[in-house]
């Protein structure tokens, strides 16, 4: 939520198509007051009031079954970077199963984010079929004009946005085009995913055409999606579209004879955004996050592209857990429920700043003072509550934005498209890709890129793993590479060599686990870093006799087995956990929704 441009909405918006029922959404730019009910002829008789319904389509993007915590944090996992929820009770039929992969058509956490996205379709198709037939639209000043094809492309973004998450989470669901009212039969079979998707990247296409850039926006905020954000956006999608995805056979497959078309898209957008100005990366990776995102700023370098505006106010219709549900606790207070996977924080270099902005070893106690954490309990820290200025309030929900594109994820799309159309990486895609890296590392020495083409992609895998941890993107790019299984496989039996301190062996570069440290020590402090006994504690032989003045902490050790490998991805199955399955209910009330392959 970005301070003095958001107001909630609280609207409710009768159409003859069906109901809109905007929850609390943003843009104080806006100055929107509520709207009673009425129908079509009166809410697209102005740009004011169609304004208003397509805010009620951005509305369903917020709140506790969009990406306020369901979309960003209990779908996304678990993956090689993080685990969710552990510890009893397991399985649970909520959360704890859909991380592990233990998800059943009659888990709780399944209906509501279903039915909220397809609510978000329904808005946006509400908008997409009426904005165009105002007379405003082709007959107004050209200022309304210019604002309505903008509202218009705005609504073709959203809806190809929600039908993207239904489709990565659903693989093949029903998929409908126009408002409910203007369709003959509700209960529809599943869409093919490919014909979805060609159909939202034509339809991104276009709003491409409407929207304008950052930069030549009136208003512009970055919770409302400019012509950068649709291009990143169509770019991301085209990859899905040429990438793998579980089939109705139980098979991963890709398209082979077309996939390269998809690659070219994605290269060719990400190359447009590039070429302007409009956005850049920030100097300092953890400025993104301390000062602009936890402190509800907006990001000046366009960085951010789009993210998700919560409404703040502890509302579970528009507000977000990020803060309480993951990252330090303070005082006993929050979740603290994802954890970092030890191999995932040794798989930094020790000189990348971005350890130590994704990964928070401590929890917070009053003062406030910093106390660590061991290992393995390590909690994700982007969105930690110590960079915002909810650290001591009892309420579960800060107002935090969630970010859907950054800069740094178009700069390795283009990296990772442009390698796979071209056998090899170009200069080009070197750049790009060195340019994350540079500001990830500073100064220090980046290494060397690879130039051969299987090389350069396994650097993307990583780096990309690197730079938008926590993001709700890695579990979804194993996908598309058809590589989930592998990395689940490997992150167990990484941490297996790790707490038994074994060398591990099964890849090119072995690393030997054997030399970490199995206590470390520290001194709690201010809202500050840890101090730690010396800068390489992570690394080093456990030093004896403890130092004086020093608080141990537990860190590589059979924890590790107990308390992650007990739960992680430990229902697992290829051919049916690559997908969710449909929540009972729509299999009950629809006769023509067959379900998922192994549910």
């Amino acid at each position: 939520m970005t301070t003095n441009q958001i107001i909630k909405y609280t609207s409710g918006i009768l159409l003859a198509a069906g109901i809109i029922a905007a929850i609390p959404s943003c843009k104080k730019s806006l100055e929107i007051d509520p709207v009673s009910t009425f129908g079509p002829d009166y809410v697209f008789s102005n740009t004011g009031n169609a304004e208003k319904a397509l805010i009620s389509a951005y509305a369903c993007l917020g709140g506790d079954a969009g990406y306020g915590i369901r979309l960003s944090m209990y779908y996304p996992l678990d993956n090689d970077e993080m685990m969710g929820q552990g510890a009893t009770p397991y399985p649970d039929n909520e959360r704890r199963d859909i991380a592990h992969y233990n998800v059943q058509p009659s888990n709780t956490q399944l209906p509501n984010p279903y039915a909220q996205l397809y609510a978000g379709v329904e808005r946006s198709n509400l908008a997409i079929y009426y904005i165009p037939k105002m007379d405003m639209y082709n007959n107004g000043s050209a200022s309304d004009k210019a604002l309505l094809k903008r509202f218009y492309g705005e609504a073709l973004a959203l809806r190809a946005q929600f039908y993207f998450e239904l489709i990565r989470n659903w693989g093949d669901v029903p998929a409908q085009f126009n408002p409910s009212a203007f369709e003959d039969n509700l209960f529809k079979p599943k869409t093919n995913r490919d014909s979805t998707y060609d159909h939202i990247l034509a339809d991104l296409a276009m709003a491409e055409t409407l929207v304008p850039w950052r930069t030549e926006a009136t208003q512009y905020t970055n919770e409302r999606l400019s012509q950068g954000a649709i291009r990143a956006l169509r770019a991301r999608i085209a990859l899905f579209r040429g990438g793998y995805a579980l089939r109705s056979d139980a098979t991963m497959k890709r398209d082979e004879a077309n996939y390269k078309k998809y690659y070219q898209i994605a290269r060719d957008e990400c190359s447009a955004i590039m070429a302007r100005s409009d956005h850049r990366l920030n100097a300092s990776y953890q400025s993104v996050w301390k000062d602009y995102i936890c402190q509800h700023k907006q990001e000046p370098n366009g960085e951010i592209l789009w993210e998700v505006g919560m409404s703040g106010g502890n509302s579970s219709l528009g507000d977000s857990k990020l803060g309480y549900y993951n990252g330090p606790r303070y005082n006993g207070t929050g979740n603290g429920a994802l954890t970092v996977l030890p191999t995932y924080f040794y798989s930094f270099d020790r000189n990348d700043t971005r350890r130590d902005v994704m990964c928070a070893p401590y929890d917070i106690s009053p003062g406030p003072v910093l106390v660590a954490r061991t290992l393995q309990s390590m909690v994700d820290g982007k969105f930690r509550r110590d960079w915002t200025t909810q650290l001591t309030s009892a309420a579960q929900y800060f107002g935090t934005n969630w970010p859907i594109v950054r800069y740094s994820d178009v700069l390795l799309m283009f990296a990772e498209a442009d390698n796979e159309i071209n056998g090899s990486p170009t200069a080009a895609a070197i750049t790009a890709f060195e340019t994350v890296r540079k500001r990830a590392f500073g100064a220090a020495a980046i290494g060397t890129t690879p130039t051969d083409k299987a090389g350069f992609f396994t650097a993307i895998v990583n780096e990309r793993s690197w730079e938008l941890g926590g993001e709700g993107i890695r579990k979804y790019d194993l996908l598309r590479w058809n590589m989930l299984k592998t990395k689940l496989d490997e992150a167990k039996a990484r941490m297996t060599a790790m707490y038994q301190r074994l060398r591990y062996n099964n890849e090119t570069t072995p690393v030997d686990y054997s030399t970490l440290p199995t206590t470390i020590y520290y001194k709690p402090s201010l809202p500050a870093p840890l101090t730690f006994y010396t800068t390489t504690s992570f690394y080093d032989a456990t030093v004896t006799p403890a130092p004086a003045g020093y608080t141990a902490v537990s860190w590589v050790g059979t924890g590790i087995n107990t308390t992650i490998l007990t739960y992680f991805a430990v229902a697992f199955t290829p051919g049916k956990s690559e997908l969710m399955p449909f929540p009972q209910n729509q299999i009950d009330v629809n006769p023509n929704l067959v379900q998922n392959p192994g549910y």
